[in-house]
């Protein structure tokens, strides 16, 4: 089982370099917190490549539960959907 190890801001920047070799060699993966909260996370780019996908979908999905939630609290800033179609189509992001 590989070993995750939790480590402060400040001990990561003073270890930025070990950090970097042990995600490089697969000796672990590393949570970085700041003020005691887990900020970021330091994995092989191997492990980030075969996720970024996934990473992809978890990220648009928190932009659409944000947007859904603004919408909630300001219903009249909504805007119609033909409308924001248009606008996709027109700005080549989605087909006709």
């Amino acid at each position: 089982m590989l070993v995750t190890q939790t480590i402060n801001s400040k001990t990561a920047r003073q270890n930025w370099r070990d950090l970097l070799d042990a995600a490089h060699t697969g000796g672990g993966d590393t949570v970085i917190e700041r003020n005691g909260r887990p900020i970021a996370a330091v994995i092989p780019y191997a492990d980030f490549l075969a996720l970024q996908e996934e990473l992809d979908e978890l990220r648009a999905a928190r932009r659409g539960q944000a947007a859904y939630a603004a919408w909630q609290r300001a219903p009249s800033l909504g805007r119609p959907w033909a409308e924001i179609k248009a606008e996709m189509i027109r700005d080549g992001l989605l087909d006709a």
